[in-house]
């Protein structure tokens, strides 16, 4: 047994040891100063080509100010809200260090600062780093400002040097661009906004931040504030440090800040791609949104400068043409989304996100949710066909060349053969757009027409679950889906430009897919930052269906919804879309290079409701096939100037054809020799006779992609009186109306 003496001085050693390891540590640190803090650096974003995009960041928008022009009302706003004792304590919350020590033992993060004085020096480490050195270096800078620096120089530094959203650091940068005006302005009511934005800009700022979260919608983060802004008004109250009248004066009414507002470089469509690439870096790294919006990182993205103006400029010229908000008020509100992908890689080489942040448009339209994608869903349905069959085929894909009833107004029968109900059990009925009677057609005739009626009872037949299957494993996010029932087939879903470019670009490398980036490497000072690797590769479908899928969309440009699209004058395939009441068109188009997509919408800027385009640019109504597919072309022109054309792969035949119950069993074709001209009648005249007549014969690659279906336009809205309110994709019918349009979506 060691003696008293060996134990006393051992611990004698240990006591004393630790105490001069305190006294080096104390003795080590320095005081932070808010003026170094101001001096956060830009964020450098850099094109596919390593040229600087632009530079944003802090530094034009902090300004530190002293504490006799920062409102009482302000002070003691955070006091009240975040640390009541700050005039009283040390600084220092031994309780709070001591759990953020034993997140990190267990593996977890760090807590932050309880105290203002801790709060102050952790905003001083622009790197804010999870580090038990860190927190220890932390508290010893915290007990030394809390024994060197006045209260009021405390608080002064905690207020300059804090983050409150929008790019703004500091008291005086938040009253300037929350509501125009300096610090020492600030009503009682208003500084209390500003003291809940210290919470968490992201989820705290009314103006929405679904960039990042999507949960932080504008109406969620406005709940949020009003209550926390509430509150604060409470604290500030029950701590008597404003008056009753002071009080019931500034409980009133809640101060809504001003809009956002464009800041320097963030012009055109540059505010779009920073902020694609901006949320993308926050969704695949450890960086918080503080510490990215401190700076001091370079970001290399995947945007090409000429495949962005290209864009852009196809845009604008088509806009130009076709749209005049001063001569038609059916005109106002138009809007555009686009996003171009590489197939094979997931690249974004180029979107449209709107009319840029200096002319108020802050929604960034290629990234956008809310629009459904009508008719361009259809694909999916096809593709979920060819892999898994139908519950009559047992698993075995089915052919294009089979045949559904592809007339207007039909009911549609579940698997068991029941009829689908609406909610109040009447008969549910999906509609065309047209009411031409098309009769028992094949699918590939009905893509090409886009008709609804055959695609609805396939989604049916197949199961819409697989359906949505197909379209996740090729791209589409969860959280964009639309309910499972009947009208799910036909696009009701709301994934955005930026996806639906993606998942096109599946079909385009014959069922490989790789999730859409913007980003190829993120550094601060020259050193790359961990956790960015190019997305992986997968297979998504079989080569034969995707490679099916694109020859059958290839028809719809040579003869059906698409075909202003063969002015692009190379190899092609995309698919139009339109939804219900005409609030949308899209088109997806692309080339074994490149894949785009075109939305066109209008929306309501007081609500963010779709709007009818039916009038607008002077026409009955407005389908993919018409202006989006114009834009697409335009692009996809000068994007692939001087490229090769490739064309695509064979696709190989898929034996099983299985018409709907009730088609009529064909009969022997007869050989066609190049001097005959095959009839292509219809047996039944047409109640209404389409303006033009689609070409008899489909372009196929193989004779076996042919179909004996005649016909003229086709046409495809449905308005079913299903509660669904999920939009029914227009068919196109050439002379009548063309199918198409966008869809919405994060990402």
């Amino acid at each position: 047994m060691p003696s008293w003496k060996l134990v006393s001085g051992l611990c004698l050693f240990f006591f004393g040891s630790l105490v001069a390891a305190v006294g080096v540590g104390y003795a080590m640190v320095g005081i932070p100063s808010e003026n170094t803090a101001a001096k956060s650096q830009n964020n450098v974003y850099y094109w596919s080509n390593g040229d600087q995009m632009v530079a944003t960041g802090t530094g034009a928008n902090r300004q530190n100010i002293t504490i006799d022009q920062i409102p009482k009302a302000m002070q003691w706003s955070v006091i009240s809200a975040e640390n009541k004792s700050f005039y009283s304590d040390s600084g220092v919350d031994p309780m709070g260090i001591a759990r953020a020590l034993a997140n990190m033992a267990r593996g977890g993060e760090t807590q932050g600062g309880s105290t203002i004085t801790q709060q102050f020096v952790k905003n001083t480490y622009l790197s804010q780093e999870q580090t038990v050195t860190r927190k220890f270096k932390e508290m010893f800078i915290s007990i030394k400002v809390g024994t060197s620096l006045s209260k009021e120089q405390v608080l002064q530094g905690y207020l300059n040097t804090s983050y409150y959203g929008r790019g703004a650091y500091g008291i005086q940068a938040a009253a300037q661009t929350y509501y125009g005006v300096d610090a020492v302005k600030l009503t009682p009511s208003q500084c209390a906004f500003l003291a809940a934005l210290l919470k968490g800009p992201t989820y705290y700022d009314p103006i929405g931040a679904t960039n990042i979260d999507p949960a932080a919608t504008s109406a969620a983060n406005r709940k949020r504030s009003e209550a926390r802004w509430a509150w604060i008004l409470e604290q500030m109250h029950d701590d008597k440090r404003i008056t009753d009248a002071e009080y019931q004066t500034a409980i009133k009414k809640y101060p809504m800040p001003q809009g956002l507002k464009a800041t320097k470089g963030m012009t055109g469509q540059i505010s779009y791609l920073v902020d694609t690439a901006k949320k993308y870096v926050l969704s695949h790294s450890n960086i918080s949104q503080t510490e990215f919006d401190q700076g001091g990182y370079q970001i290399y993205t995947t945007f090409q400068k000429d495949k962005v103006n290209a864009l852009s400029a196809a845009v604008k010229k088509i806009q130009k043409e076709r749209i005049d908000p001063k001569k038609r008020n059916l005109d106002k509100y138009v809007q555009f989304g686009a996003a171009s992908v590489v197939p094979k890689d997931g690249a974004i080489v180029a979107l449209y996100g709107g009319d840029g942040y200096e002319n108020g448009h802050f929604t960034n339209n290629a990234d956008t949710s809310g629009v459904p994608v009508g008719s361009t869903w259809k694909p999916f349905v096809l593709a979920a066909a060819m892999e898994y069959g139908t519950y009559k085929t047992d698993g075995v894909g089915i052919s294009p060349l089979s045949k559904y009833n592809g007339d207007d107004h039909l009911k549609v029968r579940n698997q068991d053969g029941t009829y689908v109900l609406n909610k109040d059990n009447s008969i549910f009925y999906q509609n065309n757009e047209s009411d031409y009677p098309w009769g028992y057609i094949s699918l590939r005739k009905a893509m090409e027409q886009s008709i609804n009626t055959p695609f609805v009872q396939l989604g049916m037949d197949v199961g819409n679950s697989k359906v949505r299957d197909v379209a996740k494993a090729s791209g589409i996010l969860d959280d964009s889906f639309a309910t499972l029932n009947a009208s799910f087939a036909i696009g009701t879903s709301t994934p955005s430009a930026i996806r639906m470019a993606d998942a096109y670009a599946t079909f385009a490398a014959s069922g490989k897919q790789a999730d859409p980036y913007s980003v190829t490497a993120v550094k601060e000072g020259g050193q790359p930052v961990t956790g960015f690797t190019k997305p992986t590769v997968k297979v998504a479908m079989p080569e034969n269906v995707a490679n099916t899928v694109t020859n059958t969309l290839e028809n719809v440009i040579q003869n059906g919804t698409a075909e202003s699209a063969k002015a692009l004058g190379r190899d092609a395939a995309g698919k139009t879309g339109t939804t219900d009441s005409n609030k949308s068109a899209w088109f997806v188009g692309y080339t074994q290079q490149l894949s785009t997509s075109i939305a066109m919408f209008r929306e309501n800027p007081q609500d963010a409701q779709l709007l009818s385009m039916n009038g607008t640019a002077g026409v009955a109504s407005i389908h993919g096939g018409d202006i989006p597919t114009a834009v697409w072309t335009e692009y996809m022109e000068a994007a692939l100037k001087g490229k090769s054309d490739p064309g695509f792969p064979d696709a190989t035949k898929i034996d099983k054809v299985s018409n709907e119950d009730g088609a009529p069993t064909p009969t022997p074709t007869p050989v066609i020799t190049p001097s005959e001209t095959p009839s292509e009648t219809p047996s039944e005249t047409p109640s209404e006779t389409p303006s033009s007549t689609p070409s008899a014969t489909e372009s196929c690659q193989f004779s076996w992609q042919c179909s004996d279906d005649g016909g003229t336009d086709g046409g495809t809205t449905s308005t079913p009186t299903d509660t669904a309110t999920a939009t029914e994709s227009s068919g196109n019918s050439r002379g009548n109306a063309n199918g198409g349009l966008f869809g919405g979506s994060t990402g």
